[in-house]
């Protein structure tokens, strides 16, 4: 607690209003310049006004996310290979009441869940996060956007099929993750191509993020021989400087490669049926920045 009530009020709300940001924009450092910028519009409000704080800081928080939403899309056209959200790390053991919420706030924001995202509009993502990952019922949702609770529902009813139609079937048990990942590791930095075949779908993919500033394929890989010839010949956890350390990001369990203690690479698995689905790696330097904290 501060001497200032209407710091006070923010900081209680200051999570949640990240989750949404985060959501919204798959980017660590733009949701926290949302949330930023929110914070400012807080700080010079009218507050005697304000009946419910977080109902005005959630309204605040998504107009913003938009606008910024609008911006990062432009940029995206020039993005050099794949593109995949920055990491994220959650604890969803900790902060969630129960399983449920816990697997709803995992699927909501996972990495599988934020590509598909990337292809929503502004808006139909807004209703999406709010709705889906938060429970804000469409009455609810369509003052903070200035809409009509029918445009809303519509929002979302798009937004939800197009989401479900193409969002990837995972395994989501930790401990089959776990065991899978460690097995993963093993056979590729063990060189066994035989062995981490087997542990790969026939249609797997691999999707790595660079944004052309570290070394990784520009375009997506498939099928198990060309992923694990490609993770056999790239992967050495014998290099020197290299450490390598377990992590939960974006609701599931990832693994961290730091070299000489700087975030180097975050490689995180789908699983479904026991084998690996989507190999997902993550290379960009300006993403990992967060993880050095």
């Amino acid at each position: 607690m501060t001497a200032d009530p209407a710091t006070d009020v923010f900081e209680e709300n200051r999570p949640f209003l990240t989750g949404v940001a985060y959501r919204m924009l798959g980017r660590v450092a733009d949701a926290e310049d949302v949330v930023q910028d929110a914070w400012l519009r807080w700080s010079r409000a009218d507050r005697a006004d304000i009946r419910e704080p977080r109902a005005y800081l959630v309204r605040v928080t998504t107009r913003l996310a938009i606008d910024r939403l609008r911006q990062v899309h432009a940029r995206a056209e020039s993005y050099v290979g794949p593109w995949l959200p920055e990491p994220y790390v959650t604890e969803f053991g900790a902060t969630a009441p129960d399983a449920a919420d816990r697997a709803v706030l995992a699927d909501t924001v996972s990495l599988a869940v934020l590509v598909v995202l990337e292809s929503l509009s502004p808006l139909e993502r807004a209703v999406f996060v709010l709705h889906e990952a938060f429970g804000y019922p469409y009455a609810e949702i369509a003052p903070l956007l200035d809409r009509e609770e029918p445009a809303v529902r519509q929002l979302g009813a798009r937004a939800r099929r197009h989401v479900e139609e193409r969002r990837p079937r995972y395994d989501v048990d930790p401990d089959r993750r776990r065991d899978l990942t460690e097995r993963f590791l093993a056979a590729a930095s063990g060189g066994d191509l035989q062995q981490l075949v087997a542990l790969l779908a026939p249609d797997v993919r691999l999707i790595a993020d660079s944004g052309g500033n570290a070394k990784a394929p520009v375009r997506v890989l498939y099928t198990a021989d060309k992923v694990g010839r490609f993770l056999v010949a790239v992967t050495d956890h014998t290099a020197p400087g290299l450490s390598v350390e377990f992590l939960e990001v974006n609701g599931g369990h990832a693994v961290l490669l730091r070299r000489d203690g700087r975030p180097d690479t975050v490689l995180q698995l789908g699983i479904a049926d026991g084998l690996v689905t989507t190999v997902y790696i993550l290379r960009n330097p300006d993403k990992l920045r967060p993880l050095s904290r």
